[in-house]
């Protein structure tokens, strides 16, 4: 198995951004909000292969949201996944995907899903943060997957008989650090969550990668992408691996890593905030990242020498966040605080509930090439 791929300070050194680089602007759309919901992190339901089923011309999402409080910061520790599907450009919230009281944890954090629409079965990987029932709440990170019958009907989608609630892997505090603190800041805590599903079409088996926190390392800065691997179609029996890209030292947090093959390559994505990366050293703007190997598990190259794969604009640093990239190579995050050039003016619950968006941004494309990407206008 190839060593993990390292990113490293030196590696930021040569990033400039260029117009191949940036996200296209935006501004706030106040219609484009689900009334009395926050909406964040976003993930398609797609088929074992990665192609995206659609149900009469409409594809299925899920994304975490939470009720529109008085400051959209406090979101995270009420988090439950939704359905939501979109046709057309427009975006339809439907219901909880979990029942209530199904899931161990006491909120649901971001994960991957997948579909087997012969045998109407929906298997989800999600991220349980906290435990039920526990208090006071946690920042405790533990991955499981659970099963469903799944029929769509005219513009309905039924969840049924839930089943195989299971923990699917276990951070080992060899490679991985357990993610089992009680409190820290945003942007500072170990990370053991989005698990990311991935099949490979050589035949090489299922993998998910996922966000982890660097059991080796003793800067502040720990992040890795974690892979487990496991004999396609198998539902359990995943093995943990070493990380495939160790950020430690530079970055805390490489969150919900996914995986696309395109023309024989294999592209591992991610999403970062330039306010997570080391204080001392280079940093990064807030966006989507991502390297390239010949085989899932590497050896990595990064993307355009540095990793940057499209940056939020310059004008905008918190426009959005938290991208997928597609099988056609769309990709779409939340939008976050579009339109705000100064981030340090919001300081108050008020004015964060004002600007939030909360709402799924944009689509936008981007083009591959070897170890070269450009984002297409």
């Amino acid at each position: 198995m190839p060593e993990s791929t390292l990113w490293t300070a030196a590696d930021l050194s040569s990033l400039t951004l260029t117009s191949d680089s940036t996200i296209p602007a935006f501004t706030l759309d106040e219609t484009a909000r689900v009334p009395g919901f926050d909406l964040w992190d976003m993930w398609p339901v797609e088929r074992a292969d990665g192609s995206l089923p659609r149900f009469d011309g409409a594809a299925l999402w899920m994304v975490l949201t939470a009720p529109a409080g008085e400051d959209p910061d406090a979101r995270h520790a009420i988090a439950r996944i939704h359905l939501a599907s979109e046709k057309g450009g427009r975006w339809t919230l439907h219901q909880p995907v979990f029942p209530d009281g199904f899931t161990p944890g006491d909120r649901e954090w971001s994960g991957s899903a997948v579909l087997d629409e012969t045998a109407g079965l929906l298997t989800v990987y999600f991220t349980a943060a906290g435990r039920r029932g526990v208090t006071p709440p946690s920042l405790e990170q533990r991955l499981f997957a659970a099963q469903c019958g799944f029929e769509a009907l005219d513009g309905t989608f039924a969840l049924s008989g839930w089943s195989g609630l299971t923990e699917v892997i276990i951070a080992d505090g060899r490679h991985y650090r357990v993610a089992d603190q009680t409190e820290g800041r945003a942007g500072e805590i170990l990370g053991f969550r989005d698990p990311g599903f991935f099949r490979d079409p050589r035949g090489g088996g299922d993998f998910l990668f996922f966000t982890g926190s660097c059991a080796r390392s003793s800067s502040r800065w720990t992040g890795v992408i974690g892979v487990a691997t496991a004999s396609e179609g198998e539902t359990s029996g995943w093995t943990l691996r070493a990380p495939v890209l160790n950020a430690a030292g530079l970055n805390n947090e490489l969150e919900r890593p996914h995986m696309r093959a395109v023309d024989g390559n294999y592209y591992l994505f991610w999403s970062t905030q330039g306010k997570v990366f080391a204080e001392d050293g280079a940093a990064g703007p807030t966006g989507l990242y991502g390297a390239v190997a010949p085989t899932p598990l590497g050896p990595f190259t990064l993307l355009n020498g540095t990793g940057l794969v499209a940056s939020v604009p310059e004008q905008c640093p918190a426009q959005e966040y938290s991208w997928w990239v597609m099988n056609d190579l769309q990709v779409i995050g939340f939008a976050d605080y579009p339109g705000i050039g100064d981030m340090a003016s919001i300081t108050e619950a008020s004015q964060r509930r004002a600007h939030f968006a909360g709402y799924p941004a944009p689509f936008f494309r981007i083009a591959l090439d070897g170890a070269t990407s450009r984002v297409v206008a």
